[in-house]
């Protein structure tokens, strides 16, 4: 298989432009290698002010950081070491339904990172909450960002995790597990909606998710630097599968959905020119389950809660039927 892989890069590399080569390895190593990746970049691209929320974001972050009960490890279908935060409402409805949202961060980002507003929301509300580092990020070993192709494997393992941790709610019926995610963490879940999920698992929440790793290439390399995509990605997938073990194009949330058996609701503001809103239309209408979708008018890439909190949680409340 190596061989052959190799003799497929070495006759891609005969045909595609110097420049486009380039490129290829360039798009690589620093939007998939984790030594090369940042925070800065990704919020750079995201056209946010993010200082504006700045003192929000703290105030959650210190109540979640009251709210932490475990830290937990466990380990991915292809032996990575994977961390998550455990955090406890320590009240529920009183009808004996342990509900628990696990929430999947962003590119560059951690746990905690962009996902302090809905935990938050979903602490006040009675669920658990479990905050994994993805892949290469955080806490959680990987050398390759998983950009959810590899992601939507991790997180089931966590929702397995869960059902192992409360195997007796799990058994009686009494486990209720959301998915929740924003950016790539959307993505993911959007991807995990395509797999064999257990009963236990109710609903899915996506926030401004890409169609597909590639499809978000392919804007990035025309918009911000001009260049042809088909040759420059062709180039980056072979590099990808040798590498990482995934194309940029294996897997998108717009084919996963197709095969989505739970409710699923899809969160973009209209402003977002990282990640258009037309990629969250092209999602819902491929979703086979049961659907609904919010759009935030003018809100960002992931600004979509701090730009309209009311619209947000009142949608989160009516999904959840809170």
């Amino acid at each position: 298989m190596k061989k052959k892989l190799g003799f497929m890069i070495a006759s891609a590399l005969t045909v595609v432009p110097a420049a486009n080569i380039t490129a290829g390895l360039c798009l690589f190593t620093t939007s998939i290698v984790r030594a090369n990746i940042s925070l800065g970049q990704t919020q750079g691209m995201a056209g946010v002010n993010w200082s504006a929320y700045a003192e929000q974001i703290a105030d959650m972050e210190i109540m979640l950081s009251e709210n932490r009960t475990d830290e937990y490890y466990i380990s991915s279908f292809d032996g990575l070491r994977l961390y998550g935060q455990y955090f406890s409402a320590g009240t529920d409805k009183g009808d004996g339904i342990k509900r628990i949202a696990v929430c999947f961060h962003g590119y560059t980002s951690y746990g905690g990172g962009n996902n302090s507003a809905a935990a938050v929301f979903f602490l006040s509300h009675g669920f658990d909450v479990l905050l994994p580092d993805l892949r290469a990020h955080g806490n959680s070993e990987g050398e390759y960002v998983g950009f959810g192709c590899l992601d939507r494997y991790d997180g089931l393992e966590w929702v397995r995790f869960l059902q192992n941790k409360y195997r007796r709610e799990d058994r009686e019926g009494r486990l209720e597990i959301y998915l929740y995610g924003v950016s790539m963490g959307g993505a993911t879940v959007c991807m995990m909606s395509g797999l064999d999920l257990p009963g236990c698992v109710r609903g899915i929440i996506s926030d401004c998710a890409f169609t597909s790793p590639e499809a978000m290439f392919e804007l990035v390399l025309k918009n911000k630097y001009h260049l042809p995509p088909a040759p420059v990605m062709l180039v980056a997938n072979l590099v990808n599968q040798k590498y990482a073990g995934y194309t940029l194009n294996k897997c998108s949330s717009d084919k996963e959905v197709k095969k989505a058996k739970v409710p699923m609701l899809f969160i973009h503001g209209s402003g977002d020119k990282f990640i258009p809103e037309s990629m969250c239309h092209t999602i819902y209408k491929s979703c086979a389950s049961e659907k609904d979708m919010l759009i935030i008018d003018g809100a960002a890439h992931a600004e979509a809660y701090y730009k309209d909190k009311t619209a947000y949680e009142n949608k989160l409340a009516e999904f959840l039927e809170l």
